[in-house]
């Protein structure tokens, strides 16, 4: 990877720790009686589950889509994909607790693999 894309990387990173912070406050004004502990606690599994994974899929296009776009879109893809695969490893009987930790991963690594791919086909 070049060092535009890590720089491009690091910055968006800070986005979204920015926007997890922001979910972290609205959720907290709206479930006031909610400890604060299970609410970081929902939104990180939530991030880790769901938008992560879709958003690092979504890096394939970060040339052509801003960050906003691949933001909704990829959460949208992470409910797909982590949905749809989570609920077919639950009919081959893979506890949801291993599939938690081994879909987001499976995600990253096929986001690594696109990036990697759309680099080396631009040189």
């Amino acid at each position: 990877m070049n060092k535009e894309l890590v720089e491009k990387i690091k910055i968006e990173s800070i986005y979204i720790l920015v926007i997890f912070i922001i979910f972290s406050i609205v959720f907290k004004i709206f479930f006031n009686k909610e400890n604060f502990g299970f609410i970081l606690k929902f939104l990180g599994v939530f991030f880790w589950l769901f938008v992560l994974p879709g958003f690092a899929i979504m890096y394939y296009w970060h040339r052509k889509i801003g960050f906003i776009e691949r933001f909704i879109i990829g959460t949208t893809l992470g409910f797909a994909i982590i949905g749809t695969i989570g609920y077919n490893l639950g009919l081959l009987n893979i506890k949801m607790s291993i599939q938690g930790i081994i879909l987001p991963l499976f995600s990253f690594a096929l986001a690594f693999f696109l990036i990697i791919k759309s680099d080396k086909s631009e040189l």
